[in-house]
């Protein structure tokens, strides 16, 4: 931690040569992780990071540097070597900075840093027994690994203000891998939370139970047929489904995208009807104990629960204050970065489609033929266009109105502002799914997420041909 101090002296040599904003972002943080191989402990691993990374703006232009030399001599050289981007005048001086104040919705109330790591091994040998007692020749290799992060960040910056934010999370995974003479599927499981280690052994998450499904998952694919090819009704399960919509519309709804015209909602204004009438979408930061929930952000503006679209017509972006500008709009709270190596930008955290007026099995009774589509394994997205192509690591065909046989290699095609007018039922066991997600800033914690739902026609790519 840099006294605020030494804090003001960096902020004034940042803003000696013109430039009319600066932030220090500080980062100490320590993760732990082990890993069981084939139920060997095969690594259990340490690291620390620490450091501190300066951002200088000036109208629309950014410059960014960072430094783990946390002395006073090293904090005003990198300010220095930063302002000679600028030739002005000084427009702004730092005369003291005040405490921003944020509620912690998300208290742990055992660190991890006091869990052994026994506990931790313990904690994953319960799920790879669980695996063993299915005594099926066919998985051949099973991963089981437990991650936790304590981070403590403090920022200040030239508008007079500094916060902290203090946050620790832990996540579980279980990977199967089952295999035959026809090839290998992979089943996976990883819930997460800002929750300590009591979480994961709730009746909803324990390792008995995500090893068993990540198991039973990769079986059941494993025999499963081609999926077939064409336009047809897709349902989409809930929780891990949302991920579809994550990546086709909820980064085209940052204002990284928004602000620059690259993103395919660009020229759509607020109200505007951007999908159908019974679907309403959020990214809320302010869900207690959440995978991506923040109390601040990364630019010291409060967590907030964003509405992006209310019953089918866009009503806002995720917003950071530098793409902003461009925008006439502060930011929203909606700010994140991997670490202090990265430029902070507008991010999601916990973004879902909320709850319908169905229930999930009205929508699958209301699907004649089509496919029941539950887990994701990684497709492309381009968030000009609104393109994507989704590849399915878990699909059923559905068959007047319930769910028949597996099916393997289904891909989804089309394009997100398409998909969204074209969800005709939504049901109402809206559940949550966390995951990593990979931009310019980084890779941050987020939830995706999604009651049932679904597509009256999609294109579905695999090899085994017409659905009949």
């Amino acid at each position: 931690m840099i006294s605020k101090k030494l804090a003001i002296q960096v902020l004034n040599e940042a803003l000696s040569t013109g430039a009319d904003y600066a932030e220090i972002f500080f980062e100490d943080s320590s993760s732990h992780s082990v890993l069981i191989e084939n139920g060997k402990v095969e690594t259990s691993s340490s690291n620390s990071l620490c450091g501190v990374g300066l951002r200088l703006l000036k109208e629309n232009q950014c410059i960014y540097g960072y430094t783990n030399d946390l002395s006073k001599k090293g904090l005003l050289a990198l300010a220095n070597s930063l302002n000679k981007s600028f030739n002005g005048e000084r427009l702004i001086t730092v005369t003291k900075l005040d405490m921003i104040k944020a509620k912690n919705r998300n208290p742990v109330n055992r660190s991890y840093n006091d869990v052994p790591a026994e506990d931790k091994i313990a904690l994953l040998r319960e799920g790879v027994d669980e695996i063993n007692s299915l005594k099926d020749p066919r998985i051949v290799r099973t991963f089981a690994n437990f991650a936790d992060t304590h981070r403590f960040v403090a920022v200040f910056n030239s508008k007079g203000k500094w916060f902290k934010r203090d946050a620790e999370f832990g996540r579980m995974m279980f990977q199967v891998i089952a295999a035959d003479q026809n090839g290998f599927e992979t089943g996976y499981e990883a819930p997460g939370a800002q929750q300590d280690i009591s979480y994961f052994r709730t009746e909803k998450v324990n390792p008995k139970k995500c090893a068993r499904k990540a198991a039973q998952t990769a079986l059941k694919m494993l025999t499963a047929a081609e999926c077939p090819s064409g336009k047809m009704p897709v349902v989409i399960g809930n929780g891990w489904g949302g991920v579809l919509f994550h990546e086709s519309c909820g980064h085209p709804l940052e204002a990284s995208a928004i602000a620059k015209g690259l993103s395919c909602f660009s020229k759509n204004k607020i109200g505007d009807m951007i999908a159908s009438p019974i679907v309403s979408a959020v990214d809320d930061s302010t869900i207690p104990a959440q995978w991506g929930s923040i109390d601040i952000d990364d630019e010291g503006n409060l967590g907030s629960k964003r509405l992006l679209i209310k019953n089918g017509k866009l009503n806002d972006f995720m917003i950071d204050d530098f793409n902003g500008r461009r925008m006439g709009r502060e930011g929203n709270g909606a700010c994140r970065r991997q670490n202090y190596r990265y430029v902070p930008t507008s991010r999601m955290s916990n973004t879902y489609i909320c709850n319908g007026k169905s229930t999930p099995e009205e929508v699958i009774g209301a699907t004649k033929l089509g496919l029941y589509a539950v887990g994701f394994n990684g497709g492309s997205v381009d968030p000009t266009t609104g393109e994507f192509n989704f590849g399915c690591s878990e699909a059923y065909i559905i068959r007047d109105g319930k769910i028949c046989e597996p099916v393997k290699g289904a891909t989804l095609i089309g394009k997100g502002y398409e998909i969204l007018k074209k969800i005709d039922m939504v049901a109402n066991d809206l559940d949550l799914s966390q995951g990593m997600c990979g931009a310019s800033s980084g890779s941050i914690r987020t939830n995706v997420g999604q009651p049932t739902l679904r597509v009256s026609e999609v294109i579905v790519g695999g090899r085994g041909g017409e659905l009949k």
